[in-house]
């Protein structure tokens, strides 16, 4: 497809590397660990949020106290219980709100990987106007905070990933990696550190900056209006299935599957790509969240559009943006050259590639 051949392959040549000791999470070094920096950079970035920073260190001395914010745990557990019982109104459901919802959780799914996270986030392709403002109100539609603040606290989290500093650190466990981040306040390293990422990319983003002054009154229609009053106005689904259909469930499953990124990806699968970090290749959770689960890769080569070695399979999100770039909508997709990759999984892989 035309717009393929745009895309930036990285090669081995891009630049040397250097090998120095690297501390593991259990405390122990190891020093054939080859540090990320120097070697899956990618070129021409402009950006290096969102690679891991070797030199950050947790302060010594006891954890500050757990901080727990109630009211989010008050919604959170109401918007799940009302979840539980929309599932119950399934049958009673009209086959077309059905379509209309699973349509509404790709929609906003997109809003957050193609949008939130490979656009934004890691810089890993570029959108014309027209794309960026389509992305943006369908990433209202996902109810995820607005994409500065869901690109900053991303950056954060490849970062200082799985250290205090991380907003979701799944050494913390699999709750708190999972939805327990939500309902206590920031570790101040998260804090800390957010506020020293450079983010003037995201600043100097109109489309950005004007969802995020008018991101409450776009969540309310796109999240809830929008989603509840099309089945109920064009096929006459009762506004009671609507919105706890197309709307509540809808939104939980998507929240949920978001965030089994940042837990089950991080604990369980391969890693045949780095060996010495957590996250993980799992299918499940790449099936269930467009993409976004092949996060050995993506922690190895954060920059990489399509998040996976493997383009397009069980990967819708990289089939939207492939399908942009036919269209002319996007442009510049960076990926990493397959010699590359050969090396890194032989360098510091855990093997896993050689069985498939």
């Amino acid at each position: 497809m035309p717009g393929l051949s745009s895309q930036e392959q990285l090669s081995p040549e891009f630049p040397t590397t250097t090998t120095f000791g690297h501390e593991t999470q259990n405390g122990s070094i190891d020093k054939e660990k080859t540090h990320p920096i120097y070697d899956d950079l990618g070129s021409g970035r402009g950006m290096t949020d969102d690679i891991f920073d070797e030199t950050y260190r947790e302060k010594e001395g006891p954890k500050p106290v757990t901080i727990y914010v109630w009211r989010n745990i008050i919604l959170m557990s109401l918007l799940h219980l009302a979840a539980l019982y929309a599932i119950c109104l399934i049958p009673s459901t009209k086959p077309l709100t059905l379509l209309w919802a699973f349509l509404c959780f790709i929609l906003s799914g997109l809003g957050i990987t193609a949008g939130a996270h490979r656009l934004w986030s890691h810089r890993s392709y570029k959108a014309t106007l027209p794309l960026r403002i389509f992305l943006a109100v369908i990433n209202s539609m996902a109810f995820q905070n607005d994409i500065y603040e869901w690109a900053r606290d991303h950056r954060a989290h490849h970062k200082f990933s799985e250290t205090d500093a991380d907003p979701h650190n799944a050494s913390r466990g699999f709750f708190f990696s999972h939805i327990g981040w939500l309902l206590v306040r920031k570790h101040p390293d998260v804090i800390e550190k957010g506020q020293k990422l450079t983010l003037a990319d995201l600043k100097a983003d109109k489309v950005v900056m004007f969802q995020r002054r008018f991101y409450k009154p776009s969540v309310v229609i796109m999240c809830f209006l929008i989603p509840s009053l099309v089945p109920w106005y064009y096929w006459g689904e009762s506004y009671h299935n609507s919105f706890l259909i197309a709307a509540i469930l809808r939104y939980t499953v998507i929240l949920n599957a978001t965030w089994l990124v940042n837990s089950a990806a991080h604990m369980y699968g391969n890693r045949p790509y780095d060996r010495h970090i957590n996250p993980r290749q799992n299918h499940l959770v790449a099936f269930g969240a467009l993409g976004e689960g092949f996060h050995n890769y993506h922690h190895t080569f954060p920059y990489d559009y399509a998040t996976s070695e493997f383009g397009s399979r069980w990967n819708f999100t990289t089939v939207f943006i492939d399908s942009m770039c036919y269209l002319g909508l996007a442009s510049d997709c960076k990926k990493v050259s397959k010699e590359l990759i050969l090396a890194r999984k032989i360098r510091t892989g855990d093997g896993s590639h050689k069985t498939g």
